[in-house]
């Protein structure tokens, strides 16, 4: 293999692995103590004062449904919110119920638009995070879109 192929591919393999660990540990772990110290309640959020435009946020996206925004703590070159502008009970993913489905699934297909508008043709990630273990540290459901690197797996 030639020099700049190698090096090419070198680039690609090391995309694969995690950062340093000191530096994703920290990451990790301030996300994790929010989310813990989280309460569990279907009183109004951060996302119900970005949703009446009482704090500011950087909007990608917004329809009569929902509303997408960057995340103020980027875990990716793009990483975008995805809200339902009705919680309508769905504080997390568990809470879902039947009449609930139609918004579920617009929330996905909204990820996709919004993929598209940033250019995240080569592939992205939704991720929804669900109650203390799963991580979520706001109340309101929402989708991650993460994208513009190459993504690791196993994930968490």
């Amino acid at each position: 293999m030639g020099g700049e192929k190698c090096s090419k591919r070198l680039e690609v393999l090391s995309s694969h692995f995690q950062a340093p660990l000191s530096l994703s540990m920290a990451a990790s772990s301030d996300e994790k103590a929010a989310a813990l110290a989280a309460t569990p309640t279907d009183s109004p959020t951060i996302f119900d004062k970005i949703i009446k435009k009482e704090i500011p946020a950087t909007i990608v996206y917004e329809d009569e449904k929902a509303l997408a925004f960057r995340d103020i703590s980027p875990q990716a070159p793009t990483h975008i919110i995805i809200i339902p502008k009705v919680k309508d009970g769905l504080t997390r993913l568990a809470m879902a119920e039947e009449r609930h489905l139609e918004i579920l699934g617009y929330l996905l297909y909204v990820a996709k638009l919004v993929a598209k508008q940033e250019g995240l043709d080569e592939g992205f990630r939704t991720v929804i995070n669900d109650g203390p273990l799963g991580c979520q540290s706001v109340y309101h459901l929402h989708v991650h879109l993460l994208g513009g690197r190459q993504m690791n797996w196993p994930p968490g």
